[in-house]
């Protein structure tokens, strides 16, 4: 059956909604991932280069369609077409120059000094702009009924800035030349609409819900994954005077908004998020070397976030982990995706999770 135009998918909609408005339906909302059962024996698609890897729609298209006929996607986990140019692939359309690698892509900054640069102008005919609409179409096409189609993974802010002028030199510029920064974040935060809106438009299914291609998300409306990877370099002081304003602004143009709040040092920035009132949801990654998002040594965190009125996007953990999750918590505002090792013990995490309720 079509997985996107089945029964239980409008029943995981209902449940999408739900989270987002800090509530619950019958269950947590659970997306649990496995390896099919008896896949279509046919060979992985190879890219010929990385050029195709990463910027030919066709091959794209049908290696994800040889993916998910090889992955079970339970309880309310969803297919979904990840159009990404890499974790920043706004930066490519104001002018960074990528670096194509087998697993991600770099950028090379393309402003010298941010103290004589103009910000760049939405330009109709970049390449790379012109494939991310291209490669949306058609997937929202040949996908029909079968997979959604994702944002690419756009991002905003100083992650931004800092690919198109470099780490280092956003960092200085933070301390000699700060009206400038607020000069390129005052644009960015226009200009990222330029893109974001006319993607929606295309790859908006006919509830007006869309995904995005970072952790598994679903909205019924306009919503984006937000973040600020390069605050883990400045303190909550420059966090609120070069972060804030403009992420308040994002959120408030967006039906539904979710934070990727990732790594240790990124905590100091959590009450400044959670002040932001059209901020929907936060979803935590530990970093590497700490226990899974799952770990019951997160739960006060979590509460602090729920409290706040915000809900709470948790990815990966043990089944064992996620019940824990939920009977302390609750399934009201949280969201769970597990990856199992088969797709027996996928449906009955999904089974199980009919009876995880707060406990506590």
């Amino acid at each position: 059956m079509p997985l996107i135009s089945s029964p239980e998918w409008e029943r995981s909609r209902e449940r999408f909604t739900a989270w987002w408005n800090q509530q619950a339906v019958d269950r947590v909302l659970l997306q649990v991932i496995a390896p099919a059962d008896d896949p279509p024996p046919a060979p992985a698609p190879e890219p010929e280069s990385l050029q195709q890897l990463w910027l030919d729609a066709d091959w794209r298209i049908r290696r994800f369609e040889w993916d998910m006929a090889r992955t079970f996607y339970g309880g309310d986990a969803f297919p979904y077409l990840d159009t990404h140019i890499g974790p920043g692939t706004m930066s490519l359309y104001l002018g960074a120059r990528p670096e194509f690698s087998p697993g991600t892509v770099w950028y090379h900054p393309c402003i010298p000094d941010i103290r004589t640069a103009d910000v760049p102008e939405p330009d109709p005919d970049n390449p790379y702009w012109l494939f991310s609409q291209e490669f949306a179409r058609l997937g929202k096409e040949r996908l029909q009924g079968r997979a959604l189609v994702s944002f690419p993974d756009l991002i905003e802010g100083l992650d931004t800035l800092s690919s198109l002028l470099g780490n280092d030199a956003l960092l200085f510029a933070l301390m000699d030349a700060p009206d400038h920064v607020h000069r390129f974040q005052d644009a960015l935060t226009d200009i990222y609409f330029d893109f974001h809106d006319p993607l929606y438009n295309i790859i908006r299914d006919e509830h007006g819900g869309c995904c995005f291609s970072a952790f598994n998300t679903y909205a019924p409306g306009p919503m984006a994954k937000v973040q600020c990877d390069f605050s883990a370099m400045i303190s909550p002081a420059m966090f609120a005077e070069f972060v804030v304003p403009y992420l308040e602004e994002q959120c408030a143009r967006l039906d539904y908004a979710v934070y990727h709040l990732d790594g240790p040092c990124c905590l100091q920035h959590l009450d400044l998020l959670l002040e932001i009132p059209t901020l929907h949801a936060i979803q935590w990654t530990p970093g590497a070397g700490q226990p899974s998002a799952c770990w019951a040594g997160y739960i006060p965190m979590y509460r602090r976030i729920r409290q706040a009125g915000k809900s709470v996007m948790v990815r990966g953990g043990t089944p064992e982990e996620a019940r824990a999750l939920v009977e302390d918590l609750g399934p009201e505002g949280l969201d769970i995706l597990l990856w199992v090792d088969s797709q027996e013990t996928a449906e009955r995490v999904v089974q199980d999770a009919l009876n995880w309720r707060r406990t506590k």
